[in-house]
């Protein structure tokens, strides 16, 4: 798939395009319903598919008391968005400037004369142009004057309500992983480097990678999650040495809040690696990580002591690597 940051990047050879036009926050479910049709109409029309999305969001530029927290950055929406199909995403720097374009400006000039847009895949409620003033009624009668098809989408939904990204971030405000990975279609991610804490965790034989503040992607409701974490580079030392190879998904505990045992007040997470032998090397300190929650396993809790933490540690790690086992395996009880 090629990436393109503004539209004057795109080359203009290949021709006419389907285009999809989107922020495509956390590319739900429901945004893959709409970047499946752009991939099958550009297939059976010879065309190049094209998604277009904006960076920063616009609430964040024209309304940022009003912008929503991001389930994902740009660069792990990019990488989901590879996953579709797609020819090319173009990334449009949002500006004040942007913000103003008619509708007729949008789809003249920065849909079909600089993306060569062909055909235009949408859904009912589409907004657009300044003030959002362009509408389906809009969209119909200027890419007919520009011989653009237009094909419209009913809205993918289950249990009676539509795939969204609101809906998404309500299910993770709740602590719901799990439901908020049947509207993603997957589990939801938080991106971050690993960096040094406390060390409490290696301390109680429980070392984990934990987060930078300022990490990429929502944090859920506090609690204890079952997950995977996945290195994004390999090690400082190297695979061999660090025990960290890119793209090795591992099994995790993940540790969401304060430490309110320790009255901890920095809200971190953390992320204990299930299947690393006693005495085996795992250094994570300077790795950015991608860090996937599959389900809370129960809430953050404050406990009267060390040893009751650890006793609640050591069922928190045997229930998450019990529910992350395979199909068909045998539950064990992961080194720690």
């Amino acid at each position: 798939m090629e990436r393109w940051y503004g539209s004057s990047a795109v080359p203009a050879g290949p021709g006419r395009s389907v285009v999809a036009v989107g922020n495509f926050d956390g590319v739900h479910r429901g945004h893959r319903v709409l970047l499946d049709e752009v991939v099958a109409q550009a297939r059976s029309r010879g065309l190049r598919s094209l998604a277009v999305t904006f960076d920063p969001h616009p609430l964040q530029l024209l309304h940022p008391d009003r912008a929503p927290e991001l389930l994902t950055g740009l660069p792990e929406r990019l990488s989901l968005l590879e996953g579709t199909g797609l020819d090319g995403v173009v990334v449009l720097p949002f500006t004040r400037e942007l913000a103003v374009r008619t509708p007729r400006e949008w789809v003249t000039e920065d849909l079909v004369r600089d993306l060569g847009m062909g055909v235009a895949v949408v859904g009912h409620d589409v907004r657009f142009g300044v003030r959002n003033s362009g509408d389906l009624s809009v969209l119909h009668e200027l890419c007919a004057a520009l011989d653009v098809d237009v094909v419209v989408l009913d809205d993918a939904a289950s249990q009676g309500r539509r795939w969204s990204s609101s809906w998404v971030r309500e299910l993770l405000a709740e602590g719901d992983a799990r439901g908020a990975a049947e509207v993603l279609g997957r589990p939801h991610r938080v991106v971050g480097e690993v960096v040094h804490g406390d060390h409490r965790g290696r301390e109680l034989g429980y070392p984990t990678a934990n987060l930078a503040p300022g990490a990429e992607g929502l944090v859920p409701a506090d609690g204890v999650y079952a997950g995977w974490l996945t290195p994004l580079a390999d090690g400082p030392g190297g695979p061999a040495r660090s025990g960290v190879r890119a793209g090795q998904r591992r099994p995790a505990a993940v540790s969401i809040g304060t430490n309110p045992t320790f009255d901890g007040l920095q809200r971190r997470v953390e992320a204990f690696v299930l299947d690393v032998p006693d005495g085996a090397p795992l250094d994570l300190y300077g790795v950015h990580v991608r860090v996937e929650l599959v389900e809370r396993l129960r809430p953050t809790l404050r406990f009267d002591g060390v040893e009751e933490l650890c006793d609640q540690m050591a069922r928190d790690v045997r229930e998450a690597a019990d529910l992350l086992q395979p199909p068909g395996s045998s539950p064990s009880s992961p080194a720690t």
